[in-house]
């Protein structure tokens, strides 16, 4: 009899317990700004900062994580510096020519043509006209390098999509390309 009498009480407890549960609400939160932060509106005026505004500029002279500054400006002079100045930080072991011409086949050769060319498709097609054959410039690994990093005449700047390492990589498989031409 008294086993019933403790079953039937364990019964009512875990009714009124599990009665409760509510699944829209979540349970009691230790810190819970840690797990709902307050927002701010992109832009809108708060009062943690001294100008007001939410937006804050990066402080003077910061550089982004993994960028490295390029010191040539996009000109003619900053291009004749590169030309003349401007040596590859990669030495022969970094090289890596199986990757180089790759990148050079999805980037460049839809211009400048497997062989560099200038018969890509899109010259053969006649959508860009005037591409060089890198045979006919007298061009350097610098020179390469400024052109694939701001763009020049026609051709557009990658950049954005090449990074600085890759970028070194297409110079020095587009050298390799005028060697062979």
């Amino acid at each position: 009899m008294k086993a019933l009498y403790k079953i039937a009480l364990l019964a009512c407890v875990s009714a009124v317990a599990t009665s409760c549960f509510d699944k829209s609400r979540p349970n009691y939160q230790y810190f819970p700004n840690m797990y709902e932060p307050v927002p701010y509106e992109t832009y809108s005026e708060v009062p943690t900062f001294a100008n007001g505004k939410e937006g804050q500029l990066p402080a003077e002279g910061s550089i982004p994580r993994g960028f490295t500054p390029y010191e040539y400006e996009n000109s003619t002079e900053g291009y004749d510096l590169a030309k003349a100045n401007l040596v590859s930080p990669l030495d022969s072991a970094e090289v890596d020519l199986p990757r180089a011409e790759q990148l050079f086949t999805i980037y460049c050769a839809v211009c400048h043509g497997d062989k560099g060319d200038g018969k890509g498709n899109l010259v053969k097609r006649e959508k860009f006209l005037g591409v060089p054959n890198y045979k006919d410039r007298q061009i350097t690994e610098g020179s390469v390098f400024h052109v694939v990093t701001y763009g020049l005449n026609s051709m557009g700047s990658h950049a954005n999509q090449l990074s600085q390492e890759e970028r070194w990589q297409v110079a020095h498989y587009v050298m390799k390309l005028r060697s062979e031409l």
